[in-house]
This record gives C-alpha cells, sequence and structure tokens, in this order.
C-alpha cells in the first residue's frame, strides 16, 4: 500500500474508534444521582440521556438539550424546563405538577399518562406532543402552539389556552370543564363527546371542528366562528353564542339546548331531551 494511503487508513481507523468509543448517552458522564445532587443541569447536554425514575424537587433543567431523553416515571415537582429542547423526549406516566415549560422545544415529546396540574406551557412548541389521559389541571398554555397534538381523555379542568394554536388537534372525551380557550385556533379540531361545561370559547375559531355530543352547557361562545362545525348532539343548554359566526340552522338543528341559551338573532334551538 502507497505510504500516503497507509496513512489516511490509519487516520481513518483511528476516527472510527474514537467514534465507537464516545459515551452511547450523553448523561453517562452525569449519572441521574449526580444531577439529582445538583438539583439539575441548566443548560447541559442531556440528549438521549437515561433519567427514568429521576427524583427531584425544583429541579433546574432550563436550557438544557434534551432531545430523546428517558424520563418515564421521572418525579421533577416544580421544575424549570424553560427554554428547554425536549423534542421527542419520553415523559410518560412522569410526575410534574407545577413544572415550568415556558417557550421550551417539546415537538413530539410522549407525556401520555403524565402529572402535569398547574404546569406552564406559555409559548411552548407541542406540535404533535402525546398528552394523552394526562392531568393538566389549572395548566397555562397560552399562546402555546399545539397543533395537531393528542389530548384525548386528558384531564384539562381550568386549563387556560388563550390565543394557543390547536389546528387539527385531538381533544376527545377530555375533561375541559371551566377551561379557557378564548381567542384559540381550533379549526378541524376534534372536540367530540369533550366536557366543556362552563368553558370560555370567545372569539375562538372552531371552523369545521367536531363537536358531536360535547357538553357545552353554559360555555361563553361569544363572537366564536363556528362555520362547518359539528354540532350533532351537541349540548348547548345555557350556552352564550351571542355574535357567534358561521351558525346555520342546518346545523344548529343538530343541537340542543335550553331556555337559557343565548343564539345569534333570527336563530331557535330545539330543547335537549325532546
Amino acid at each position: 500500500m502507497p505510504v500516503g494511503l497507509r496513512a489516511n487508513a490509519c487516520i481513518l481507523a483511528i476516527g472510527i474508534w474514537g467514534f465507537l468509543s464516545l459515551p452511547t448517552y450523553a448523561a453517562d458522564e452525569a449519572h441521574a444521582d449526580e444531577i439529582a445532587a445538583k438539583g439539575g443541569c441548566p443548560g447541559c447536554d442531556l440528549n438521549l440521556a437515561d433519567l427514568r425514575q429521576l427524583s427531584v424537587t425544583h429541579a433546574d433543567f432550563s436550557g438544557a438539550r434534551l432531545r430523546e431523553a428517558d424520563m418515564k416515571h421521572a418525579v421533577l415537582t416544580a421544575a424549570n424546563f424553560s427554554e428547554a429542547d425536549l423534542q421527542r423526549a419520553e415523559l410518560e406516566r412522569a410526575r410534574l405538577p407545577g413544572a415550568d415549560f415556558t417557550r421550551a422545544l417539546m415537538r413530539n415529546a410522549d407525556l401520555e399518562k403524565s402529572d402535569i396540574a398547574s404546569g406552564r406551557f406559555e409559548r411552548a412548541d407541542l406540535r404533535n406532543v402525546d398528552f394523552g389521559e394526562a392531568i393538566l389541571t389549572d395548566a397555562d398554555f397560552t399562546r402555546a402552539d399545539l397543533r395537531r397534538a393528542y389530548l384525548r381523555r386528558a384531564d384539562l379542568t381550568g386549563a387556560r389556552f388563550p390565543e394557543a394554536k390547536l389546528d387539527e388537534a385531538d381533544l376527545e372525551r377530555t375533561k375541559a370543564e371551566r377551561a379557557d380557550f378564548a381567542g384559540a385556533r381550533l379549526p378541524y379540531a376534534d372536540l367530540d363527546r369533550i366536557d366543556a361545561r362552563g368553558a370560555n370559547f370567545r372569539d375562538a375559531d372552531l371552523t369545521g371542528a367536531r363537536l358531536s355530543s360535547a357538553d357545552l352547557s353554559g360555555a361563553d361562545l361569544r363572537g366564536a366562528n363556528l362555520e362547518r362545525a359539528h354540532l350533532r348532539r351537541t349540548n348547548l343548554s345555557g350556552a352564550d353564542l351571542t355574535g357567534a359566526t358561521g351558525l346555520t340552522e342546518e346545523r344548529l338543528a343538530l343541537a340542543c339546548g335550553d331556555t337559557e341559551t343565548r343564539l345569534p338573532e333570527g336563530m331557535t334551538i330545539q330543547p335537549c331531551g325532546s
């Protein structure tokens, strides 16, 4: 073999050996117990980290890189994940009440059956996130991006979504009593069988949204856009639809209400149970 080729082969072999000797996970150099002792790891590179069952109160992971990290069953009460990168992270069944995910990147993250009651998600990127059966009571999603997010059977009681993007999101069978969707975008979202009693949808965009068998009794729908919305067996008892747009008598005839239901001028609704 010519000297030049032999030298290049040696360099290549050294490079390959160096690559193979790198740790599989970024967290191999900072084990979970060390992170727990330090109370977190702000700004750290923890991509692919194994942090399963990590338990820390008030942990600080602000600005950390946690792409595809395994945090299943972690207990991180009031943790700070603000501006962290959690894309494709696995947090199934994690306990994160009061955690702060403000401006976090969480696209395609898995938080199925997690507890994030009173969590903060203001302006977070939550596209395609799996929140299936998660506890999100009193959570704040102000201006968050939840396009195509999966929230089926999640508990959204008292949660806030003002001006959030929920285009094509799946909220079927969610509990959303007193939730605030004021000014939110919900075009073509699936809200079939949602329990949204007393919820606020004022000025929300519900174009083409599915609301079949939904309970919107006592809900505020003033100024909402309901063009092409599916209202089959939708309970609008006591709901206020004053100024709502896109409604037609044909679609409204599929829903029901009561004497307390307020409708745009000239429209009527059949009583529930008739």
